[in-house]
């Protein structure tokens, strides 16, 4: 599977290391009222979709950025490719 990384083009997926479902980028707030079920849930109860899902990339062999990649699980057919740190910014994060 090649992922076309953003900043360095088409790299061949074993370059990456998966991390599982986008969604971690979105951490719950620890001073939450309920932080402790939130955290449980977070760490714990994950989907396991067929078809498009946005997923977690580390590209461990490369210039080690974070990548969040959108991949038909069931084609592994990759329609996007974006850096999980523009992701977290737009979605209000600054990490």
């Amino acid at each position: 599977m090649i992922i076309n990384h953003p900043l360095l083009g088409p790299r061949d997926s074993a370059e990456f290391t998966y991390l599982g479902d986008a969604k971690l980028i979105d951490r719950p707030d620890a001073a939450s009222e309920n932080a402790a079920q939130e955290f449980y849930e977070y760490a714990y109860l994950r989907d396991n979709p067929a078809g498009w899902h946005k997923e977690l990339w580390f590209h461990e062999a490369g210039d080690r950025s974070w990548l969040v990649v959108t991949r038909n699980t069931l084609t592994h057919e990759i329609s996007k490719v974006e850096l999980a740190r523009d992701v977290a910014r737009s979605r209000g994060r600054s990490k």
